[in-house]
């Protein structure tokens, strides 16, 4: 078995030869400027509210130095916007770039800007309670330890993940150790499903998901005005060492209430919306709401370009009418795992209840217009929010966006399949590239016309043409030139933080070279939490089917701490397991404890990994060479916009 990725990719910033906004992105601007409402700045004001202290510098480092964090980098994000950045995704990322820590009321606490997602200190009885600590130990223990700096060398007594994904439990291990909680000293609170939804979708297709998000964050993007600005949820993703520590209580059901260091906590559950784990949790002694990530200042993803399943806007939609049900009446201040806090409990209900409202719409429209035989390109493109939603700030895309959310509930209710017969069987972008190509007078007169549709300011169709000339000719200089300058422009007319980092990533590929993944989430914490059948799963993922067609092989895995057989067979290119008992001998047999077995996943299937990790082999050895000869692990670099 080869080791499934796990380690921290570091990649300087990449710059290219960016160029000035088109004239028709200029214009695009310049009506932005005039039809939104800039003049409204209770954000500007709520961004700000409450604020102790900044970082300075505002830069975090790893133990050897590098620089995994620097949010000083956005020190350019002042005056307004110019034509290079959309001026309601500058808007949004001047809020975002807000660094330092804040007091929500007194008793709660939060540091922003220190990563994509804040972290939340709640004061107990006798030390703080810790929510969602950020993606890396590095920037977590910076922002505990600024917070301890302003408000006394409190310990932490407890951890909450509010949901499943990485950028709220990945830095668990720079405010709390194993060792505590292990103890006892310190519990770690989550919503139930937490740890298999955590851990399957960083492994599974977690070197897929870590390279698409490479480019929808901008993490090796230049910053400046003609490069990243930011991703619209927060300003990007920190390069430190992902972390995990299993929780110890689980929140099961709607209603669950439970008190840490004299902190009372009320729990809803809202399972399958923002993550298919998640919570919510009301302070009722400080009249306080945490949404998580389900009622943020952006209209959020139903489907994230990185990849991910698609989410239930309809539960999403459900979940924030019982927030308000349950919680409106009694609530003065509403803090989100990301951005700002809304406070007065007016306005706390009306900010959940046009999130609550975007959701539904999104949900219900979309299947209107299904049932009227519409697709979702379709859908897309004609359906446009109406002005009550269209006139939040809150509302706005700078992270999902109405094109690919709408998109995402077609996919996610008749899959990708539109019914049109001639697209049940089409060639793929390379076969497809050329041909277009052919019919179109060859790579040299394609580029030609994408000249003129660039000139004219039609970016959208030139990127679909140019795109066909460099899948069908990959070293076509003027196609690959021209499609980064159009990709560039594209960029700097979203006003979705996300969309911006996408086109101007695939310029730098285009015109640089691939830069690699600077996040990979898929840590050796994250792995080690693999249970046996999902460890099982992950080598399965593997299995370069072709090569393994002629194997057959057999193993047996005891593990003695959980008292557990199973049977591992590879037949036909499919690697299967059970737990039922077997009447035949396996090839070979691996005997070790439950840890153990995780750290093969680490070290591989050599003998130097199985005597590291203490695993007993008996039987035929060369069994477990041939499996690993038919392990095809993923690229962490492979080509996004290029073929």
């Amino acid at each position: 078995m080869q080791a499934i990725c796990c380690y921290r990719c570091e990649y300087p910033s990449m710059t290219s030869a960016a160029h000035a906004a088109h004239p028709s992105v200029t214009q695009q601007q310049t009506e932005l400027r005039e039809r939104l409402p800039f003049s409204d700045t209770q954000d500007f004001d709520d961004a700000t509210r409450g604020l102790i202290a900044r970082r300075v510098p505002g830069a975090v480092t790893a133990e050897d130095g590098t620089v995994v964090w620097d949010n000083d980098t956005y020190a350019f994000l002042e005056g307004d916007a110019p034509d290079t950045v959309n001026p309601s995704l500058w808007r949004q990322s001047r809020l975002v770039a807000e660094q330092g820590l804040f007091e929500v009321v007194e008793g709660i606490y939060q540091v922003r800007g220190l990563d994509l997602s804040n972290v939340t200190f709640v004061e107990g009885a006798t030390g703080v309670l810790v929510i969602d600590p950020l993606i890396s130990t590095e920037t977590a223990a910076a922002a505990l330890a600024l917070y301890r700096e302003h408000r006394g060398e409190r310990p932490v007594t407890g951890v909450l993940y509010t949901h499943s994904h990485a950028d709220h439990f990945g830095g668990v291990k720079g405010v709390t150790t194993q060792e505590d909680v292990d103890a006892g000293r310190v519990p770690v609170i989550a919503p139930e499903g937490f740890t298999e939804h955590a851990v399957a979708e960083n492994v599974y297709a977690g070197t897929a998901m870590a390279r698409r998000a490479a480019y929808m964050y901008g993490a090796a993007l230049a910053r400046g005005p003609r490069g990243s600005v930011g991703a619209g949820l927060g300003q990007t993703t920190s390069t430190g060492t992902v972390t995990l520590i299993p929780p110890t209580l689980f929140i099961t059901e709607t209603g669950q209430e439970e008190t840490v260091d004299g902190i009372r906590m009320v729990f809803q559950m809202a399972p399958n919306t923002e993550a298919p784990a998640e919570l919510l949790i009301h302070f009722p002694d400080l009249r306080a709401l945490c949404t998580a990530e389900d009622a943020t200042h952006t209209m959020h993803n139903l489907l994230t370009l990185r990849g991910a399943v698609v989410r239930d806007p309809h539960a999403w939609s459900q979940a924030l009418t019982e927030s308000v049900d349950l919680f409106g009446t009694s609530t003065d201040v509403a803090f989100a795992s990301h951005h700002w806090p809304t406070w007065g409990q007016e306005r706390v209900v009306a900010f959940l209840e046009i999130q609550r409202d975007l959701y539904g719409y999104l949900h219900d429209q979309s299947l209107r217009l299904i049932n009227k035989g519409w697709t979702g390109s379709e859908i897309a493109e004609h359906l446009e929010l109406p002005p009550a939603l269209e006139s939040a700030w809150s509302t706005h895309g700078y992270y999902g966006s109405v094109s690919h959310n709408l998109k995402a509930v077609y996919q996610r209710y008749m899959g990708w399949f539109d019914g049109n017969p001639a697209h049940l069987w089409q060639h793929p972008p390379t076969e497809a590239g050329k041909r277009y190509v052919e019919f179109m007078g060859g790579a040299d007169a394609v580029v030609g016309k994408a000249r003129g549709s660039y000139e004219e300011g039609d970016f959208r169709w030139a990127a679909e043409v140019l795109s066909h000339v460099v899948f069908a000719e990959p070293g076509h200089a003027a196609a690959r030139a021209l499609l980064a300058d159009v990709l560039e422009q594209l960029g700097y007319g979203a006003e979705n933080g996300t969309w911006r980092n996408f086109y101007l990533s695939g310029a730098v590929e285009l015109r640089d070279g691939r830069f690699g993944t600077p996040t990979v989430a898929a840590s050796p914490d994250i792995v080690a939490n693999l249970t046996p059948t999902m460890l099982f799963d992950a080598i399965a993922i593997q299995i370069d089917g072709p090569r393994a067609w002629d194997e057959k092989l057999t193993f047996d895995v005891h593990l003695t701490d959980a008292d557990e057989r199973y049977r591992l067979r590879l037949r036909n290119g499919v690697l299967s397991y059970t737990a039922a008992p077997q009447r035949t001998p396996a090839d070979a047999t691996l005997t070790c404890t439950v840890p153990a077995l995780s750290a093969l996943a680490a070290t591989g299937l050599t003998p130097e990994g199985l005597d590291r990790a203490g695993v007993r082999v008996e039987g035929d050895a060369s069994a477990l060479q041939r499996l690993t000869s038919v392990l095809d692990p993923g690229d962490q670099d492979f080509p996004v916009v290029t073929p």
